[in-house]
């Protein structure tokens, strides 16, 4: 799995890193669009390469691929991954050197598996967990960018949003989704939320955290960032940091 390091972090060992299972982390666990990024800047924590740049460092290269590719391709070969390695992105970072920080932010992990394997292999590990409804994300996604006017659609069209919403949408939430955007970006985004389910069920975290002493739960539907903010930073206090 080696491959180039960043300054921060690397799989090989350098004189000025030190293993990461031995350091304590801060591990945010989501999907896309729960607010993890909105979480990270207003921290301000030092920070680990996130998700994305491990993949792109340590998982894509190792089947001759190189960013960026279409977020379907990418999903394929993190799958293909996970067989090779249950331990998925949190495999990577255990087995990974980081710089000597009191206290380092990764932006993060998906999944019951990968939980499951931190808890084991990052005895220092703080848990992070943030969730929300397919729904909510799917709309955090559209409304990144300006929104449009609602269109017609064909039939077929229709018949293939309601084909991938199936299990992740109810009808009502697909046509809210239409309001806010063109049948295109609705289509793209959505696909992101419905592969993302398929492959790391978001319940599997909760399953694991909810409750556990080294996590904080968060439901950012029902928190604003400053109320998230204030609860990381009050869990933090309570163990030491």
């Amino acid at each position: 799995m080696l491959a180039p390091s960043s300054e921060v972090f690397s799989l090989e060992a350098r004189p000025y890193l030190v293993p990461a299972k031995e350091r304590p982390l801060l591990v945010l666990v989501g999907l896309t669009g729960v607010g993890k990024s909105t979480l990270v800047e207003a921290l301000g924590l030092p920070r680990l390469p996130d998700r994305r740049e491990l993949v792109d460092l340590y998982v894509l290269p190792r089947y001759g691929a190189k960013p960026p590719i279409p977020r379907e391709e990418r999903f394929r070969l993190t799958r293909r991954f996970r067989e090779e390695f249950p331990g998925g992105v949190a495999e990577v970072l255990a087995r990974g050197y980081a710089e000597p920080h009191p206290l380092l932010l990764f932006d993060g992990l998906r999944g019951e598996a990968e939980v499951a394997y931190a808890l084991e292999h990052l005895p220092k590990a703080l848990f992070v967990v943030l969730h929300a409804r397919e729904a909510t994300r799917l709309k955090r996604l559209l409304s990144r960018r300006d929104a449009f006017d609602r269109v017609e659609l064909r039939p077929e069209e229709r018949a293939e949003l309601r084909a991938l919403a199936e299990g992740v949408l109810s009808p009502e939430e697909l046509e809210e989704a239409l309001a806010l955007a063109p049948l295109e970006e609705v289509l793209a985004k959505l696909k992101i939320v419905a592969e993302e389910k398929r492959n790391y069920d978001p319940l599997g975290p909760l399953r694991l955290l909810e409750g556990h002493p080294q996590a904080l739960v968060l439901d950012t539907e029902r928190l604003s960032p400053e109320e998230e903010v204030l609860a990381v930073r009050t869990f933090l206090r309570e163990r030491g940091f």
